[in-house]
């Protein structure tokens, strides 16, 4: 199973995407995360249904500083992430 994540809110200058990486990589996640320069944060994932669905539910409190408004997600297929790693990306 593979979701890509748009979230929005106060979620960059809070370690929001060091955080979002432990987190899947604790959760055995594969897939990235990056800055956007609208200010929002996008990520990639792909693994376990359950694994997702912890990094989802995750995503929307994000770390302490965070203040998040909204976590979109949309499915995709899981071929299109590599199933190798989880890194983070530079801003887009």
């Amino acid at each position: 199973m593979a979701k890509h994540l748009r979230i929005v809110g106060l979620v960059q200058g809070v370690g929001y995407r060091a955080s979002f990486e432990r987190q899947a990589r604790a959760l055995k996640l594969s897939g990235w995360v990056r800055n956007r320069a609208d200010g929002s944060v996008e990520a990639v994932v792909r693994g376990s249904p359950e694994a997702i669905e912890k990094i989802v539910a995750w995503a929307r409190r994000g770390p302490s500083a965070a203040q998040v408004r909204e976590v979109a997600i949309t499915d995709m297929e899981d071929h299109a992430v590599s199933e190798e790693y989880f890194e983070v990306l530079p801003t887009h």
